[in-house]
């Protein structure tokens, strides 16, 4: 069976993979498609969209809407590929010495496949599965939150979540969380021999910058050796920059965006209070001598840490179904899962491939890692018989 499952999910794989869905693209393209699967196995979907309606969030219920049913949920966007050294189509599943290529085949589409296979198996099942497609999660996990909200108000209550991020099949009990800020500098604009009549949005952004840089090091420097996390450390890290029109023109706006990844125990407020006061400060001098400028800064995200409290039973379960014997693991990645803890569902990490090969060129998903995400679906369907 498990032969037929897997060569289903890998035609799925293909057409998911067809859709390119970096998160500045709009997945419905690919959402439509999962809706028609759906519909044709007999299940009934259900779309939570964004502001615009411009993306959405898909979930379903697979089976009779009892409760002790199980969520297996995936994001639908990937990162970009701009820039990247791809030996091979990014858009197309290429197969080379045993690997899956294309992005997105193990952040996380492969999963989302495996899933979709199994739903004729699932269908069969005394308790549901609850499938869970969100939007968004590369830039934030901004999308997943709408969509956990509906569910946890209108599905029978499920047993627990299993997030299919790629771990190697490893069950995994916790994440990092992670806030993401655009700082915004506005300057005024003047010749740049004549520094006095203007302000630099630039040399500002860069002092900023420079701060940042040292707060991260002090991060660094003071990371707690107990820590289960790789780094142990919260993170932060300058992933966006830009300012200016031209060399010798004193440059009129500059911003950036950063993201802070924080173990479940640091809280990322205290972290940046002392980059906020700054800032604050800096606004008020800026404004003083040019009304029109300043700093602002502007949370983007914040997505939670995940943590193993009220995950031990679901961790039990998921271990029956992996084999996986080894102690329980942290990742450092930030992922949906801890939204899913917050919303007072019992929640792991467990999926195919490593994290690793994700967002890198040539993304791949090895075949044997995805033949093991078949025989994770036939147990998971086997269980809930």
């Amino acid at each position: 069976m498990t032969d037929n499952l897997a060569t289903a999910a890998r035609d799925i794989l293909a057409r998911l993979i067809a859709f390119d869905t970096t998160s500045r693209n709009s997945n419905l393209q690919l959402i439509a498609w999962v809706e028609d699967y759906l519909d044709q196995h007999g299940v009934s979907s259900t779309r939570v969209v964004n502001e615009d309606a411009s993306k959405a969030n898909l979930y379903a219920s697979v089976g009779p809407a009892v409760e002790g049913g199980i969520i297996l949920s995936g994001h639908s966007d990937v990162v970009p590929v701009d820039g990247q050294d791809w030996q091979s189509n990014p858009w197309t599943v290429t197969e080379r010495d045993g690997l899956l290529h294309g992005r997105g085949t193990c952040d996380m589409k492969g999963f989302i496949a495996l899933a979709l296979a199994a739903v004729p198996l699932f269908k069969t099942g005394a308790k549901p599965v609850h499938l869970a497609f969100s939007y968004d999660e590369e830039i934030g996990c901004l999308g997943a939150p709408a969509m956990i909200e509906e569910m946890a108000a209108k599905l029978p209550k499920p047993a627990l979540a299993i997030i299919g991020e790629p771990t190697m099949m490893k069950v995994i009990t916790g994440h990092k969380g992670i806030t993401v800020h655009e700082v915004e500098v506005l300057g005024h604009e003047a010749h740049s021999s004549l520094t006095h009549l203007g302000l630099s949005a630039n040399m500002v952004a860069v002092e900023l910058m420079h701060d940042l840089a040292e707060l991260a090091r002090g991060l660094w420097e003071n990371a707690d050796p107990a820590s289960p996390f790789i780094p142990p450390h919260a993170t932060l890290t300058i992933g966006k920059m830009q300012g200016g029109t031209a060399p010798n023109i004193l440059a009129r706006r500059a911003h950036f965006v950063f993201d802070l990844r924080c173990p479940p125990s640091v809280d990322p407020e205290a972290i940046l209070a002392p980059f906020k006061a700054k800032v604050a400060a800096l606004d008020g001098e800026m404004r003083g001598a040019f009304p029109e400028a300043g700093v602002t800064v502007t949370r983007l995200s914040n997505a939670p840490p995940m943590t193993p409290a009220g995950s031990a039973e679901a961790e039990a379960f998921v271990r029956r179904l992996t084999g996986d014997n080894g102690p329980s693991g942290v990742v450092s990645y930030a992922a949906e899962a801890g939204q899913f803890q917050q919303a007072g569902f019992a929640t792991v990490i467990c999926g195919p491939g490593s994290i690793e090969q994700a967002h890198q060129p040539n993304e791949y998903l090895a075949v044997e890692q995805f033949e093991r995400g078949a025989d994770f679906m036939e147990r998971l369907a086997e269980a809930l018989a």
